[in-house]
């Protein structure tokens, strides 16, 4: 049962998933925390729709507001923590607290020329292929009740290069200048590219912090599900009340 004043938490997954990569975090937090993860376009249940950044910060507003519980935790890994950072950009008075997983680096710059090589490439491997890959990957990997939703779910290689391709050259630390919200920069500790810039990240922002997960790697919430878990649960509970208030923003207070 849900407490009183708990946050509302809504997880935004990473690049070709779906909202199956969240089923460790569903299952641990759905008792504490009215929780919802959500599928960006081209992905998942929505696989037929085009992708674009403004469909997908209206897909995590859709999913704050049914859950009906005032401004949510929005939880992005990866490819969903630029979108993350893009709806708190758009729809601040929805936003109660943000975690940025592995994507606390900047999108910007030279660095991207292979990121952008291989958005090129994934077309042209048959997706049978591409799924046999990672499949295989995941088991190998994985027990499968980590990965077993993901692989059920299937991947989104054909949204890949388009997703990409509006997020590679547009995020860098001064996006976090656009967040009014409390921020966790949650990463691996074995995730050398994607926390490269955590703390330019967090000097940008006044309420910033970093927390590693230890010996995890980018898919940090499957190397330590339990771990990753917690360090939202511990965030979610030290994130200030949202009282809301007529025109759907909300003023914020400390807790107690």
């Amino acid at each position: 049962m849900t407490a009183t004043g708990a946050p509302p938490i809504v997880l935004v997954h990473g690049t070709r998933f779906s909202a199956g990569q969240w089923s460790p975090q569903l299952t641990a937090l759905r008792d504490d925390f009215p929780v919802a993860a959500v599928d960006l376009p081209g992905h998942g249940a929505r696989s037929a729709e085009p992708w674009s950044l403004s469909a997908a910060t209206d897909i995590i507003a859709a999913a704050v507001d049914a859950l009906d519980r005032g401004p949510a935790l929005v939880v992005g890994h990866s490819l969903g923590g630029y979108v993350a950072l893009e709806f708190a950009r758009r729809r601040p008075e929805r936003l109660r607290g943000l975690v940025l997983a592995g994507a606390s680096a900047s999108t910007r710059g030279a660095w991207t020329v292979p990121y952008r090589w291989a958005a090129g490439l994934v077309p042209r491997v048959p997706p049978a292929r591409l799924t046999r890959w990672n499949d295989r990957l995941l088991r190998r990997m994985y027990p499968p009740e980590v990965v077993g939703a993901t692989i059920r779910s299937g991947y989104a290689f054909h949204a890949l290069p388009a997703a990409w391709g509006e997020v590679l050259g547009r995020f860098d630390a001064r996006a976090m200048r656009h967040v009014a919200a409390p921020v966790l920069i949650l990463n691996g500790e074995k995730d050398t590219v994607f926390r490269s810039g955590e703390r330019e990240f967090a000097r940008a922002h006044p309420r910033a912090r970093i927390e590693l997960i230890p010996r995890a790697r980018h898919l940090a919430n499957f190397d330590a599900p339990e771990a990753f878990t917690d360090a939202i649960r511990r965030f979610a509970h030290e994130l200030p009340t949202a009282v809301p208030f007529p025109g759907g923003g909300a003023v914020r207070r400390a807790a107690g």
